[in-house]
């Protein structure tokens, strides 16, 4: 006798619980249409085929699973790609704001450097006409320089004429130097000698070489004396008195040239 029981158990392991009743109750009515006709070969058959409806029912469960599966991944995987375009749309609104921004800013420092061309041709402007001013004024000095250095040649030589006529007697009374001739301007070995005189000292033949600076308050003046000093004695082979005639000299610069053996004659002295 058939054990619908026992099938129906059997079909629910491999299938769903209303898949299994159908399957049973088909089983049922053919195994009744056939109990009396069928033989026991034939119902073995049908077991085996209805056997294997089962498996291919369980096969195809399995693969309707994997199917599944696979649309659930496929579901993922385009919610992924949609959640990427999503942050790419973004991402290029963001480089479109930015490129916006760009503009902008190029668009300003575009007008800035247009109002800097212009600043920078009122500025050439300005430096052109400072240059001809600056040129004016540089011609107004060269002016003035040629004028001061006339004056300060016409005083230079006002104090070497005054120095002629009054450094005979001073140089006699503070000195002890008597001028054999009187003094001159000379020029000796190719350098201008403002003093210029033989004189005798204590019996003793000398000669006296001297500069005249309106201000002696420069030691290289000491050393341009100096010079002429070195190529006087050179030329004649006898003693050089160095003397500094001036309007005024510095007390520190005149202790350096006495202490030199420079006699240091001030205009103010040879009334003394």
């Amino acid at each position: 006798m058939l054990n619908t029981f026992k099938i129906y158990d059997e079909l629910t392991t491999t299938m769903d619980v209303a898949a299994a009743r159908k399957i049973t109750e088909v089983i049922t009515l053919v195994y009744e249409d056939l109990q009396n006709t069928a033989t026991k070969q034939e119902v073995q058959d049908l077991r085996d085929v209805v056997h294997e409806l089962a498996q291919a029912q369980k096969r195809t469960e399995e693969r309707l699973e994997e199917l599944a599966q696979a649309q659930k991944r496929t579901e993922e995987r385009v919610e992924e790609l949609a959640q990427a375009q999503k942050r790419t749309e973004e991402r290029v609104e963001e480089l479109a704001q930015a490129q916006k921004r760009t503009e902008e800013r190029l668009d300003a420092l575009t007008v800035q450097v247009q109002e800097l061309a212009q600043a920078q041709k009122r500025t050439e402007e300005t430096v052109r006409m400072l240059v001809q001013e600056v040129g004016k004024l540089s011609r107004g000095l060269d002016n003035v320089r040629s004028q001061v250095g006339g004056l300060a040649r016409s005083v230079s030589y006002a104090l070497e004429n005054e120095a002629y006529r009054k450094l005979p007697a001073y140089l006699q009374a503070r000195h002890q130097l008597i001028l054999q001739e009187r003094l001159i301007r000379t020029e000796i070995g190719g350098q201008e000698i403002n003093l210029f005189a033989n004189a005798t000292r204590k019996g003793e033949t000398v000669i006296v070489v001297g500069e005249s600076v309106l201000r002696l308050d420069d030691p290289s003046k000491l050393g341009q004396l100096q010079e002429q000093v070195d190529l006087v004695r050179e030329m004649y082979h006898l003693p050089v008195i160095p003397l500094i005639v001036t309007h005024y000299a510095r007390p520190a610069i005149r202790e350096q040239a006495e202490r030199a053996g420079v006699i240091v004659a001030q205009s103010f002295e040879w009334d003394a």
